[in-house]
């Protein structure tokens, strides 16, 4: 199994406005924490991000969280 790139060893503080979005789960993209389809030919897939109002959220910026695709701190233990 492919491991994913560490975009970032933090979040990725965003406020997004009502919408879909596709956050990156293989850490290639180069528009983090976004998906720009780096991912293909990876066995990763982008993960979808529906926003009903304004809001501020921590996207996962490591790519290794537990709850994709928001920070749940396990970048704290990666070394």
């Amino acid at each position: 199994m492919e491991t994913p790139v560490i975009a970032r060893k933090g979040p990725f503080p965003v406020e997004l406005d009502p919408g879909t979005y596709w956050w990156c789960s293989c850490g290639r993209s180069k528009d983090q924490p976004f998906c720009d389809g780096s991912h293909k030919g990876t066995g990763f897939l982008p993960v979808k991000l529906e926003i009903h109002e304004k809001t501020r959220i921590a996207l996962c910026g490591c790519k290794h969280t537990h709850d994709p695709p928001y920070c749940d701190g396990t970048h704290k233990s990666l070394t």
